[in-house]
């Protein structure tokens, strides 16, 4: 067998008490690690551009030629896993020990790897602490001046079958991350029950034992949250929120009173050849009565039919309490190819990032779902949004970004006139092109299709703001966080109030903001960029500075003339303070 040597950076984890919580409840705990798989940590590895080596029960061996990006990676997962563990009973939490190192390794023509590098990062994973971060002196030199998280020596450690102790050092987690989810503080307190039916539909669980299924349950989860959205007698809980609560097992009374409604939806999907099951039931939290469940045994392609037949039965439950006058039927538009959908549903870890990358993979995806079935608009919105995020981070070209962006997006919506996705994508673009006229209409269009839409809230906060209506911007993002309290798209509702508290003069509340959004999401460009301005503004030139640093790292193209030229403020004097305050920051 043929090998190479080579310099790689090794990440080594496992599951802290995984005999315990498999002894209790294997299939529980099984389903849950797959889930976080699909969900976090799968998504996490790849945007920092890593390879799983190889698997073995619990643990997990990844390669990434950047022991900076492998830092980045297990930062971004540790605190992810802190928040999804908020709420969860000690004895129930999925907590990983995390290992890096960096050093010369023997890769054999398999892929597989051994050495040295790979037993040093072994060994440093268990002597982590439960959720933390362990690295090799090695590892340390490298990243010590390029990450803003501090680090504690943990001195020389003699660690089993390594010939000379290894210097090791302890990741700093806790100065940016709490046991607590991060939530916007615009409406605060206890979260009372809509004047209406409300509900939230959990991610469904993936019974089927093979991970590449779980995007059935995601998928028919999301459908299901798009349909009794268009019923305007009905609040329901958006899908970022509810998704918070995958790969767990919580108590629905709990997942009730966290997000402020009465009924709660959850079900399973299993998947065994060409036929699928799927479990649904509706539950009434208040006095924890099931109101509604059913079984359904079908074949793959009447999956569509299926999501229809859930939603009716679903709707038919709570009909008495709805209002009897709107006689909403619902409709919807999904592709006729089940293999475009599950392109579409693959491709969604890949288009909330927010981050500088180079992988492909979701644009691969859509444009994958649009060849299968060219006349699926929900695939031509996504790929709107791709381009349009990559316009808003300064990592395409604006021009042909914000070109190629417009007419994906006005031909989903010609496709499809009443998918609220295709208006949401036109708004955000038209937002980038300093159209703010047509970005409020569109934004309200996907709003009088879906009232419940969450994040359709927050990019028309996010216009109102580059108009400098701050007043406007804080109302929508009030609504937003009422209808996804626990969303896991928070840095984006907080980089957004960061804005309108900006554009209001309240540069110490924008501080505030942009900080906790770059806590949650560390390769936030655009918060980087606005918390180094209102830092400058603050009279906090040492924060300015790091967050300047912050965003040239992941915009190296940031100046001043591509702000005054792209950044959308609407305002001339709101432009020109934002650039004062990344002038005060440094930029050039």
């Amino acid at each position: 067998m043929s090998e190479t040597r080579k310099i790689a950076a090794i990440l080594v984890s496992d599951v802290v008490g995984y005999s315990r919580l498999a002894g209790a409840d294997e299939d529980r705990i099984l389903a849950r690690l797959r889930a976080l798989r699909s969900d976090l940590i799968d998504p996490t590895i790849a945007v920092h551009r890593g390879r799983v080596v190889k698997r073995t029960g619990d643990g997990s061996l990844v390669e990434f030629s950047s022991v900076v990006e492998a830092v980045r990676c297990a930062i971004e997962v540790q605190n992810a896993m802190i928040e999804r563990n908020a709420g969860v009973p000690p004895d129930r939490r999925i907590e990983f020990r995390i290992g890096i190192h960096v050093g010369d390794i023997v890769e054999e023509s398999d892929g597989d790897l051994m050495g040295d590098g790979v037993n040093i990062a072994a060994r440093l994973e268990g002597i982590a602490e439960p959720n933390g971060i362990c690295l090799s002196g090695a590892a340390y030199e490298q990243v010590r001046d390029k990450l803003k998280e501090e680090f504690e020596d943990l001195g020389d450690q003699e660690l089993k079958n390594i010939a000379r102790p290894v210097r090791a050092y302890r990741v700093a987690l806790s100065r940016y991350t709490s046991s607590e989810p991060i939530v916007p503080g615009l409406s605060g307190g206890k979260l009372a029950l809509p004047d209406k039916p409300s509900i939230a539909v959990l991610p469904f669980h993936n019974m089927s034992g093979d991970p590449e299924q779980e995007y059935f349950g995601d998928g028919i989860a999301e459908d299901i949250i798009t349909a009794l959205s268009k019923l305007r007698g009905l609040f329901v809980i958006a899908r970022n929120s509810t998704f918070a609560y995958k790969g767990k097992a919580p108590d629905i009374r709990q997942v009730a009173r966290e997000l402020g409604v009465r009924y709660v939806l959850e079900g399973s999907v299993r998947k065994a050849g060409e036929r699928l099951r799927v479990t649904g039931q509706l539950i009434d939290a208040a006095s924890g009565n099931h109101i509604w469940a059913e079984r359904y045994d079908r074949p793959t392609t009447d999956i569509f039919a299926l999501q229809d037949e859930i939603t009716a039965s679903v709707v038919a439950a709570i009909e008495p309490q709805l209002y009897a006058a709107d006689n909403l039927r619902l409709r919807s538009k999904p592709t006729e190819s089940l293999d475009a959908w599950g392109c579409v549903v693959r491709a969604m870890p890949y288009i909330w990032v927010w981050v500088s990358q180079k992988d492909d993979t979701g644009i691969n995806l859509l444009k994958r779902a649009i060849e299968l079935d060219p006349g699926y608009a929900r695939a031509h919105c996504l790929l709107a949004w791709i381009f349009a995020s990559r316009v808003q981070l300064g990592t395409m070209d604006h021009e042909r970004g914000i070109s190629d962006s417009l007419t994906l997006a006005q031909h989903a919506i010609d496709l499809d006139p009443e998918d609220p996705w295709a208006h949401l994508a036109a708004g955000y673009v038209f937002t980038f092109a300093r159209r703010t006229g047509p970005a409020v209409e569109e934004l309200n269009e996907a709003l009088q299709r879906n009232p419940s839409f969450a994040i359709a809230r927050v990019f028309l906060a996010l216009a109102y703001g580059y108009a400098g209506l701050a007043e406007d911007g804080y109302r929508q993002l009030e609504i937003a966080t009422r209808l996804s309290p626990r969303d896991y798209l928070q840095a984006a509702n907080l980089s957004t109030e960061g804005l309108c508290h900006l554009v209001a003069h309240r540069y110490d509340e924008a501080v505030v903001a942009e900080r906790r959004a770059v806590q949650l999401r560390p390769d936030f460009g655009t918060a980087w960029r606005t918390l180094a301005s209102a830092a400058g503004l603050a009279g906090d030139l040492e924060l300015a500075r790091q967050g300047l640093a912050e965003c040239k790292r992941l915009q190296p193209n940031v100046s001043i003339a591509w702000v005054e030229k792209y950044y959308p403020l609407i305002r001339t004097e709101d432009r020109s303070r934002y650039i004062d305050g990344l002038r005060r920051a440094g930029l050039e």
